[in-house]
């Protein structure tokens, strides 16, 4: 029988060990984690994820601290206020929700917050660190951090003698998820659309984890008898079945026919999507914790 692994569920457990974290270093330094999240325009999809990234700030217990910029606002305006953000000592992690308006160029804006503050771990200092196993200093980008927590509920912290395939290789999820799973010593095959034969590729994996953003792409015939399959995939696809004009989420994995073969699979929606915001949360607390000398929980 296969498990359906509930990212909901652990998502509520990091969350909540951060709040009593958060509360700890209150009580004995004093300080309270401070999250900035700027946000620029007026996209409701990113309008709707920030907000809920705020709610969860406050209930960790966070000085919560929202920036909404006009949609008009100038490249120099929005790097000022990072700079600005970068000397605030009482904000610990700061978040540009992306994509920003096409004028805008985000990657300067991330590059300049200071690493230490990169709660999202998409600076080239944080994806370094993480290339050459510094765990211990740097911050990991939240859904491939989120996604591996769920990888070793299921293997265990340790992955020696297992195979994980990657399918995808963006800088924002397949290249660090990669390296976490070589971290804990999985042997790791980075596969994308260029591998041949992908499919032969991902039967060999004892852990096989899709990022390429195509829905459904993965089928039951990909997936090796008892295999963790992670699916990070969020695809819009049209439903009828629900009425006229009607949509519904799925992932990049087949999940009715790959439950039939796999040991353990998440679901979208309800998988690694809610561990995204639980870690950038757990990112928030650690960046707080190490500014206070003090060490950082582990999650």
């Amino acid at each position: 029988m296969v498990q359906v692994i509930d990212g909901k569920a652990k998502a509520v457990s990091v969350t909540e060990a951060v709040r009593v974290a958060a509360e700890t270093l209150e009580k004995t330094a004093g300080v309270k984690p401070g999250l900035a999240v700027i946000i620029v325009g007026d996209d409701p999809a990113s309008h709707a994820y920030v907000g809920s990234k705020s709610r969860m700030a406050k209930q960790c217990g966070f000085n919560s601290v929202q920036h909404t910029l006009p949609l008009e606002t100038g490249q120099a305006e929005l790097e000022a206020l990072v700079a600005s953000l970068n000397d605030d000592p009482s904000i610990h992690g700061i978040l540009v929700q992306l994509p920003l308006p096409k004028h805008l160029d985000s990657e300067p804006v991330i590059q300049m917050i200071q690493p230490e503050k990169d709660v999202d771990g998409l600076s080239v200092v944080n994806a370094g660190k993480l290339a050459t196993g510094d765990l211990a200093s740097g911050l990991i980008s939240c859904t491939p951090a989120g996604a591996m927590l769920l990888v070793k509920d299921i293997n265990g912290e340790d992955l020696s003698g297992l195979n994980a395939v990657v399918i995808g290789r963006s800088n924002l999820f397949g290249k660090p998820m990669g390296q976490l799973l070589l971290n804990a010593n999985a042997t790791v095959t980075m596969a994308h659309s260029r591998t041949k034969d992908l499919a032969a590729v991902c039967r060999n994996a004892d852990i096989l984890v899709a990022a390429v953003g195509r829905p459904q792409m993965v089928k039951a015939d990909w997936v090796k008898a008892g295999a963790t399959v992670i699916d990070v995939g969020i695809n819009r696809i049209d439903a009828p079945e629900k009425g006229e004009g009607k949509t519904r989420l799925v992932g990049d994995v087949a999940f009715e026919e790959a439950s039939q073969v796999a040991g353990a699979i998440t679901p979208v929606p309800g998988g690694v999507g809610p561990m995204t915001i639980a870690m950038l949360m757990a990112n928030t607390v650690i960046t707080a914790y190490r500014k206070c000398g003090k060490t950082a929980p582990t999650f």
